[in-house]
């Protein structure tokens, strides 16, 4: 029997759609091809709507009116969300939160249509009203709207929710299958997309949060949309990237750490939450437009969380602190990605017995192949030149007799073979997971939060979250004179790299070091991790704990024997 959208729809939309972002989180990271191809979007969505959904539990707690459970909702998703489709996803709510305040103010809300509707009145107009607002206002705040993303879609939505008649279910019924017909049109309208074969990722979210308000106001749970065009289902082939540039300092046939290949934009995602006036927004909206791209706004009242790409991340951060005071601020590098090898090594240790969740780590050493498997994973060690191939990784994925398990790569170059190792596995039954951690230091991170006995979605969403709040660093030394990001290395010099990036040039390990973790925690952190190589100096760990704990207050560090090749690894949460 159809549901009016009263405090307890609400209720169990937000968790009707966290239900239903668990599930399609994979599928969504995998499709995530635009405006960045970070495979991280589904996991953001359905982190905003934790958040959300979070909020209104809270705020079921009493009795709220309609208008009061999906304005907690749109607070929650304001200051939980994550990245492009996440911030956009707020602002969608904010908008019908909006709407349908009003109308409560002028008692014609959803409660007191639902009470009329036996003398006449349409129940479904709150809805309807709230959907057209909700894309009008998401579509104000992104700087440039391009079609063929979320925005098509929640517009599509809009429009057919304006013109359904009936309930609020009907109207629900019809947004859904206008957003469903608009995403499939997706490739036709990006590029982007058509190249890639799929749907637009942000668009798949927003049709599977409107599927589960069908669900909530009709009980019935609509069909997962396809992830291509035309009924495909499939996620894109792995695209391998071109070769990455000469390495002035990797083992022969190892992996990159110098002059790092061309992306097409901006290298930083800066996300922060900002308390500032109406006047001071519109000017941080104009000078970080001219800093970069995918620059979305969203919020009111005081409360806003701003999201945009750029390479100068610092300047971004700088405007925030002139329009009012940035908190909770996010950097990730979005890093390069680069193609497919195949030479490896079978697994160096794995559990006595099988776990109901199993997590497989590539490590570059013996000592952090004993930290991991310590921690319960099956370990794969990948030696100088050698790292595994997809083979490789999907025996070690079976041979953990798991029905469920996490891959952590560990490393950015083996994104591919992760990717077709896990393919493998499932076609064999197993249920796989891949956290796309591009440093062991991330690994780690990820490991600390591992539960197994968790939903399995949850437990992914987890160690996902806790990875990409890792930044890491290196230390290594150039073999031979090259350009670097950071200048021209001699043969011998000590390369401090951030996220990937030669950052600092310098011929003492601990001077480079001190420097490279001053310059990850000049953006905060709570947590040194140092992972101490072979080839590291004596005492170079006791320096580096002594240093942080000088010079950066309430910081805590762990030190690791991790015996890989390189002098250290770096993270810092």
């Amino acid at each position: 029997m159809p549901h009016p959208l009263d405090a307890a729809a609400v209720r169990e939309w937000s968790a009707q759609a966290l239900d239903a972002l668990g599930r399609a989180r994979e599928t969504i990271d995998a499709i995530n091809v635009y405006p960045v191809a970070d495979a991280d979007t589904g996991t953001n969505l359905y982190l905003t709507v934790e958040s959300a959904a979070r909020a209104v539990e809270a705020a079921c707690a009493g009795e709220p009116t309609p208008a009061q459970a999906v304005r907690a909702m749109a607070h929650g998703a304001l200051i939980g969300a994550r990245g492009n489709s996440g911030t956009i996803l707020a602002q969608l709510l904010r908008g019908m939160a909006e709407e349908i305040g009003e109308a409560e103010a002028a008692g014609t809300g959803t409660e007191g249509a639902a009470e009329a509707d036996g003398d006449g009145r349409d129940d479904g107009e709150p809805l309807r009203r709230a959907l057209v607002r909700a894309a009008a206002a998401a579509r104000a705040a992104v700087a440039h709207p391009v079609e063929g993303t979320v925005l098509t879609v929640a517009a599509a939505a809009a429009g057919a929710a304006a013109s359904a008649a009936g309930d609020c279910a009907a109207v629900a019924r019809a947004a859904w299958s206008a957003a469903c017909a608009a995403l499939e049109a997706t490739p036709g309208q990006l590029p982007a997309l058509s190249r890639a074969g799929v749907v637009d990722a942000g668009g798949y979210g927003l049709v599977t949060v409107l599927g589960a308000l069908v669900a909530a106001l009709c009980g019935e749970r609509p069909e997962a949309p396809a992830a291509g065009p035309s009924g495909r289902t499939g996620a894109p082939e792995p695209h391998p990237s071109p070769d990455p540039c000469a390495d002035p300092c990797a083992e022969p046939g190892g992996g990159g750490c110098a002059v790092p290949e061309e992306t097409a934009g901006p290298a930083y995602e800066v996300v922060y939450l900002l308390e500032a006036g109406d006047e001071a927004v519109a000017a941080l909206r104009t000078r970080l437009d001219a800093l970069g791209d995918s620059l979305v706004v969203v919020g009111g009242d005081g409360l806003w969380n701003v999201h945009v790409h750029v390479d100068d991340a610092g300047a971004a951060v700088e405007a925030g602190i002139e329009a009012g005071r940035p908190f909770r601020v996010r950097i990730t590098h979005f890093g390069a990605q680069s193609g497919d090898r195949h030479t490896g090594r079978t697994p160096a240790h794995a559990p006595d017995r099988a776990a109901p969740r199993a997590v497989v780590a590539v490590v570059p050493g013996d000592g952090l192949a004993e930290l991991c498997a310590a921690a319960g994973a099956t370990t794969v060690t990948a030696r100088p030149g050698e790292p595994p191939a997809s083979g490789e990784l999907a025996q070690a994925l079976l041979r953990t007799g798991a029905p469920e398990a996490v891959l952590l790569p560990n490393d950015p170059e083996l994104r591919h073979t992760a990717a077709a190792a896990a393919e493998q596995a499932r076609a064999e039954g197993l249920r796989v997971a891949i956290i796309p951690t591009r440093s062991p230091v991330q690994g780690i991170a990820a490991l600390a939060v591992h539960e197994p006995g968790r939903r399995f979605d949850e437990d992914v969403v987890a160690m996902t979250s806790a990875a990409g709040a890792t930044r890491y660093g290196e230390l290594c030394v150039a073999e031979r004179q090259a350009w670097t990001t950071a200048g021209i290395c001699q043969a011998g010099d000590v390369l401090g790299l951030i996220e990937g990036d030669v950052a600092l040039i310098g011929a003492q390990a601990a001077d480079v070091a001190a420097a490279v973790l001053d310059r990850m925690l000049s953006a905060g952190g709570e947590l040194v991790t140092l992972v101490v190589g072979a080839g590291a100096p004596e005492g170079l760990a006791e320096y580096l704990e002594d240093h942080v704990r000088r010079n950066h207050l309430a910081v805590d560090t762990l030190v690791y024997e991790g015996r890989q090749s390189g002098p250290l690894l770096i993270g810092v949460e």
